[in-house]
């Protein structure tokens, strides 16, 4: 599946494109609705379906739809919200070819219905529902009645990913055209699409290029994953080193079996003395490296073997633990800070600002984001803008962790991951995450990439293993998510 997303201008200028290069905009309805006819006959046999179409071009979706779902023998039962001569368009030229009868929208439109196709509004509302169309929406939402949406359901906005005013259809299959929206990939827009289609309705493939979009849906398309090369070493896989505080151990240690199973070649927990005896009890391939205090910790990387260090997990809230990524951020390691390495810098993030550089990735969830980005989730229309937000601000690589976590690179572009499941939501699942993008970073991918492919098969490992997931089973699911990735990218 393509992995573009595009705005909803950008999805207007892809049908303008369209145009000018010899599709006719009538060409692409009648392309649209016939992909949605297509969803509704490969998931359900002949029955009686409610077609509800709105006054605009959503509704002309709709009327194709209903012609080709007649023909295939469905009972069809079409429902115009307004009146058929006051259609403009295309959308008139096709509710011209329809040769059913059409009913005024209402309630008693989804009686008896066994399905329903939702086209009353596409992704370009900018309105709440209101009067008949939302007393529908709310009474199919409370009916058991199967949904298929145009575009995206009705009362989503299709930028913002959520509903406009509270009422919003809930689809089981959202069936949209050439390249999916944020509100296909971001919640709780996701969810309310169920499973999203993405039909080819003619246009030109050149118009992503001439669009040129800069967000992204994430998967290994995007990036190239790092395989070892026939007579590598594990010297030429790099050192990645996780910085370890005194007290909390297992925060480490669970992102340092992430960067060893996420192929880095070596790795190493740096701590403190008093942390030593521990780690060594518990670690075999992974090294463990005492260092005191910042200064110890900027001697032992300034061995340049170590090319990738991670601090956050476990170090603790402090200013000891300030030092300690300034003596990263000044070493000539790629680095990755999480939890206590932006908390510890809640009182003045500037400080942090100014030692950040590429290659780094940030890697809050939304509490440690508000703490350091303070103001600019809520100030945001979306995650999306939120982590641009926060990549220009501290110019480099912010992965805002969630549901739907968003990578964002300092230059604009982002790519929205949707492939984690909520068995994610445990402890220590964040800090493998962090342990797996510094090993890639210690193989040489770029940060921006490094962050995205992490993310990617964290989620995988996850959904892999199903319920009852812990931190612990993540980095020994990776050999099986890597060597199904390299099956399939072979």
């Amino acid at each position: 599946m393509p992995s573009e997303i595009l705005t909803n201008a950008e999805s207007y200028a892809a049908d303008k494109y369209a145009g000018e290069h010899g599709v006719a905009f009538l060409t692409l309805m009648e392309n649209a609705g016939r992909a949605v006819a297509d969803a509704v006959a490969a998931r359900f046999e002949p029955a009686r379906v409610a077609v509800l179409c709105g006054p605009g071009n959503n509704g002309g979706d709709g009327f194709v739809a209903a012609r080709h779902l007649k023909t295939r023998g469905f009972d069809v039962h079409l429902a115009l919200l307004g009146e058929r001569n006051a259609l403009k368009g295309d959308a008139a030229a096709m509710a011209k070819r329809w040769d059913g009868t059409v009913a005024p929208l209402s309630i008693e439109s989804i009686k008896d219905a066994d399905v329903v196709v939702d086209a009353l509004f596409g992704a370009g509302l900018a309105r709440p529902l209101e009067g008949v169309a939302k007393d529908v929406v709310v009474a199919l939402n409370k009916s058991d009645i199967p949904v298929i949406a145009i575009d995206v359901p009705s009362g989503l906005h299709g930028d913002l990913a959520r509903p406009i005013a509270g009422e919003c259809v809930n689809a089981d299959v959202t069936v949209t055209f050439f390249r999916k929206k944020p509100a296909h990939v971001l919640m709780p827009g996701r969810l309310l699409c169920g499973d999203v289609i993405v039909a080819d309705i003619g246009t030109p493939p050149e118009a992503i290029k001439a669009i040129g979009p800069k967000i992204f849906e994430n998967g290994p398309d995007l990036w190239n994953f790092p395989w070892p090369k026939p007579l590598a070493h594990k010297y030429a896989r790099g050192h990645c080193v996780i910085v370890s505080g005194p007290a909390v151990l297992g925060a480490p240690r669970l992102a340092a079996h992430g960067a060893l199973r996420i192929g880095a070649g070596l790795v190493s927990v740096a701590c403190p003395p008093e942390a030593v005896a521990a780690h060594s009890a518990t670690l075999d391939a992974i090294m463990v490296k005492p260092f005191a205090g910042a200064a110890g910790l900027a001697k032992l990387l300034s061995d340049r073997r170590f090319n990738a260090a991670a601090i956050g997990p476990g170090c603790g809230v402090a200013r000891a633990t300030q030092e300690l990524v300034a003596a990263v951020l000044e070493s000539g390691a790629v680095a990755v800070l999480d939890a206590d390495a932006l908390t510890s810098f809640a009182n003045d993030p500037k400080e942090l600002f100014a030692l950040l550089r590429e290659p780094c990735v940030l890697t809050p969830h939304e509490g440690e984001f508000e703490k350091i980005f303070p103001g600019v989730l809520k100030q945001s229309p979306t995650r999306i803008e939120a982590a641009r937000a926060a990549s220009s601000v501290a110019k480099c690589t912010v992965l805002l962790k969630g549901p739907d976590t968003v990578i964002a690179s300092p230059d604009g572009r982002v790519i929205v991951n949707t492939n984690a499941p909520p068995a994610l939501a445990t402890a220590g699942a964040g800090d493998v995450l962090t342990g797996m993008i510094a090993g890639l970073l210690a193989q040489g991918m770029d940060s921006f990439h490094a962050a995205a492919c992490a993310a990617w098969l964290h989620g995988e490992a996850a959904n892999i293993f199903g319920p009852g997931l812990i931190s612990e089973d993540l980095p020994e699911l990776l050999p099986v998510v890597l060597s199904a990735l390299r099956d399939e990218t072979a």
